[in-house]
């Protein structure tokens, strides 16, 4: 095992050679609270009787989360990790790609050949989708190893059909441990924000349709002199948030596919997809939206809206309203940052769409690669995060330490919601728990309970949920390696055109006249034919007939 791994290493330091300057720039993320954290072998809270006896080395290929970053530069220092391997009894050695990076390092490790055990990574994502992993030897078929060694997933899998469904190949292959959300509350997270004081303040209502915001935004940048009035995330995807029925929403579409009465549509292909473009353009000409929106990352955001560049946003109940408001008060006590429902056209008007993620996550997912050695070892860790003492170790942590068990209720402790150190509860969580994001376990509502410390987060994801997106999302399809190699590559181009030609249309570069011509350059890379291979595996799902 020792050479296998010296030689994965090597392989992995080799073919990383490009990119050493991104590794140099993930490390510049560690910040300086690492005195601050416990770790597992500091806190001796259990007997030994739960600890099993070291019986693998194996290596664990996942990203860092933006939250633990800021803290600890790589996966094995994470209090969290390390009482994972204590318990399962696994000597996990870890590899985490340079933070941001972590597609393009994948993609390197692939080359290579050079596999570890275990990869985290949105595999729905993998060029000809999950079943082409399979066939091509990246990852392994996981039906006989769960039935024999899996017995937390396999049970929730039994008493869960519809998950189950959603996590198969077309031919019936189980392919990865996933992050689940099942149940609806823990699903709807995100969605438009805005400063309520400064509404009162210019005596103007929370906005709900297209006009109101067109007003409030006005207010904003002529009456309050703010530069940027809505900031959006744009660095990794042009329009984030958008993609959840932000503004695009209220004119009957999204900004990716969906379904309307059983039939298979994409957005951007649609002609309302030109109104909300012509809405963009006027707010971008006008100065509403933040000129550099293309380009703008989280902590730009950041300091938008807590530095008062900005008074609305499209982002999280928790990174967003949760991280922003109390450093707005530190200035300014009075200030109020509430959820706004997703807008519509007309006065009275329900939501369409709003976010609702997916009951089966893309990100989380881990898979077992093709070289693995000892991969009964490997299944029963995974399987633990899917029992009764996982479940509490992934969601809340270490028992004494990050969380008490009172009246049968896990409660977060100080270190967890009031951290002396002033981790935020988002980054005291990204120690001990895994709750905040995502991993291979199912996620407990009871987090959300404790995560969401503020009424004006708790009041958000009721505001945000209330849409009509559940009748519209698709679900997690599976499909055929031909079908999924075609999907995907039509959908890289696909994707890159609808993103090019969305920021020249709202900039001004490119003229809405064009829109005809933006439609027949999408027919021509087969759009049309992208939108009947989901047509065609959202029907085979519906019927529950298995590929043969």
């Amino acid at each position: 095992m020792g050479c296998r791994l010296l030689r994965y290493q090597r392989g992995w330091i080799a073919a990383l050679a490009v990119l050493t300057m991104l590794m140099l720039s993930a490390c510049m993320n560690k910040g300086g609270n690492e005195s601050s954290l416990l770790s597992v072998a500091e806190f001796q809270h259990t007997d030994s009787d739960d600890v099993l006896e070291d019986e693998a080395d194996l290596t664990y290929w996942a990203g860092l989360s933006n939250n633990a970053a800021s803290i600890k530069s790589n996966l094995e220092d994470i209090p969290f990790f390390q009482e994972w391997k204590r318990r399962t009894g696994v000597n996990l050695t870890f590899i985490n790609p340079p933070l941001n990076q972590g597609k393009e390092a994948f993609n390197v490790m692939i080359t290579s050949g050079n596999l570890p055990d275990m990869i985290e990574y949105e595999w729905m994502n993998y060029p000809g989708g999950p079943e082409k992993a399979i066939h091509d030897g990246i990852i392994l078929p996981l039906n006989e190893l769960i039935e024999e060694h899996g017995p937390h997933f396999k049970q929730f899998l039994e008493d869960h059909p519809e998950i189950d469904r959603q996590i198969k190949t077309a031919d019936g292959s189980y392919y990865v441990f996933p992050f689940i959300q099942a149940e609806d509350k823990l699903r709807t997270y995100q969605g438009p924000i805005i400063r309520k004081d400064w509404l009162d303040e210019l005596k103007l209502p929370v906005p709900k349709t297209i006009e109101e915001w067109h007003t409030v935004l006005t207010a904003f940048k002529e009456q309050k002199g703010v530069p940027a009035p809505l900031t959006i995330l744009g660095n990794s995807n042009p329009l984030s948030g958008i993609e959840g029925g932000g503004f695009v929403g209220a004119y009957g579409i999204r900004k990716g596919f969906y379904m309307e009465d059983g039939v298979v549509k994409f957005g951007p292909m649609e002609p309302e997809y030109k109104e909300f473009l012509a809405l963009f353009r006027s707010w971008y000409a006008e100065g509403l939206i933040d000129q550099h929106f293309a380009t703008t990352d989280t902590e730009t955001q950041d300091m938008n809206m807590t530095m008062e560049r900005s008074g609305a946003a499209i982002w999280n109940a928790g990174a967003g309203i949760g991280t922003w408001l109390p450093k707005i008060r530190e200035v300014n006590p009075s200030a109020e940052l509430i959820a706004a429902p997703y807008p519509v056209l007309h006065e009275g008007m329900r939501p369409k769409f709003g976010q609702l993620a997916p009951e089966v996550g893309i990100s989380g997912g881990v898979a077992l690669s093709g070289s693995i050695q000892n991969a009964e070892a490997a299944i029963r860790m995974l399987d633990y995060g899917y029992g009764e003492e996982g479940h509490l170790l992934f969601n809340f942590g270490i028992e004494g330490l990050s969380y008490e068990m009172i009246d049968g209720y896990p409660t977060y402790t100080d270190l967890i919601l009031n951290n002396k150190d002033k981790l935020s509860p988002s980054q005291a969580l990204a120690m001990y728990t895994r709750a905040s994001y995502f991993g291979p376990f199912v996620q407990d509502i009871r987090y959300l309970e404790q995560y969401y410390t503020l009424p004006e987060q708790k009041e958000a994801i009721q505001i945000w949920a209330d849409t009509d997106a559940s009748l519209h999302l698709l679900p997690a399809l599976p499909k055929s390696e031909i079908e999924n190699a075609e999907l995907s590559a039509i959908m890289q181009e696909v994707n890159k055109h609808v993103d090019e030609v969305s920021l020249k249309m709202i900039m001004g570069i490119e003229p809405l006249s064009e829109f005809e011509s933006y439609i027949q350059q999408l027919k021509s890379m087969n759009m049309e034919q992208a939108i009947a291979i989901q047509q065609q595996a959202l029907d085979r799902y519906n019927s529950k007939v298995r590929m043969p």
